[in-house]
């Protein structure tokens, strides 16, 4: 049995396999429309959330199977006092395969060592999400038809943002990848990412502040909102939400066929006149979060 806490969870060749099924998907869905009848998935999201939690809701009807689960904390027995352990034990007896949301970062690494059905992290705090790691990935893959030989800009929220550390990561393996990372001083990849992923892989990155002088050498842009439900303090946010807005005055410096992301919801930090220019994908990035999520739940339960 297999869990899915980090991107980095599965090999590159395994991570291959999954966005091949990703992109069979694409090509032919009512292939797979029955493959997971009789299955069952859990969503136990502890924070809130639409894309994630509907997007594997959507991917495990979309295979045939059924879902049950909460979508609050408030909603569940957490609200009582009960762990994480305890209500994965629980859940185990009710479901073939679990996907759980927490704001503390670990939660879902402590939930698989008591499960005994798959669990995939499906946000931790500021650590990790490997599902739209995931969905990133064939993002790219399936608009670019590489993930090597990339510079790739990420923009705002780079020391909370968990999509940002999980991409880092993952996007390391492969060969000729290049950062721009920009940020506020008070908002740069934390320390461990530089040392750890960056520094110790020999990774070339650059820290800027402005977003106008990176965008002419990016392949892909990867915008990320201020995050206010991290902040400890609501001056800081205040300050910091609105320092990176996106136009089309911005765009105007892209390359034609640089690509901007953004792993949703947004707030302000890309104008809705961007949404029109092609390069825009950030919606369809939003869409692929289910192909990717049917072929994670297919291979964690072995039914491919």
């Amino acid at each position: 049995m297999k869990h899915i806490i980090s991107p980095t969870d599965l090999t590159v060749s395994e991570l291959n396999e999954l966005l091949e099924l990703s992109e069979e998907i694409i090509q032919n869905p009512k292939m797979f429309s029955d493959v997971c009848r009789g299955r069952k998935l859990a969503t136990l999201f502890y924070e809130p959330s639409t894309r994630t939690r509907l997007s594997f809701e959507a991917a495990m009807i979309n295979l045939g199977g059924s879902v049950l689960g909460f979508s609050s904390a408030d909603s569940s027995s957490a609200a009582k006092g009960e762990s994480v352990a305890d209500t994965i034990r629980v859940i185990s007896s009710y479901a073939d395969i679990c996907a759980i949301r927490h704001p503390k970062e670990g939660a879902p690494y402590v939930a698989s060592t008591y499960s005994s059905i798959p669990v995939i992290n499906a946000g931790d705090g500021g650590h990790n999400h490997p599902t739209q790691t995931f969905t990133d990935l064939l993002t790219i893959k399936n608009l670019k038809g590489r993930l090597h030989s990339l510079t790739i800009g990420f923009c705002g929220d780079l020391k909370f943002g968990r999509t940002v550390h999980s991409l880092i990561n993952a996007l390391a393996r492969y060969e000729n990848i290049n950062y721009v990372l920009i940020s506020p001083e008070e908002l740069r990849v934390p320390t461990y990412i530089r040392e750890e992923v960056l520094d110790a892989n020999q990774i070339p990155y650059e820290e800027v502040r402005s977003l106008e002088d990176a965008m002419p050498k990016l392949d892909i842009l990867y915008m990320t909102r201020v995050q206010r439900e991290r902040f400890f303090n609501e001056e800081d946010y205040i300050r910091l939400k609105d320092i990176y807005i996106l136009d089309m005055k911005k765009m105007a410096h892209a390359k034609n066929d640089m690509l901007v992301l953004h792993p949703l919801p947004r707030v302000n930090e890309i104008a809705t006149e961007v949404d029109d220019d092609p390069r825009a994908v950030y919606f369809k990035q939003a869409e692929f979060g289910v192909y990717v999520r049917m072929a994670l739940i297919m291979k964690l339960l072995e039914v491919v």
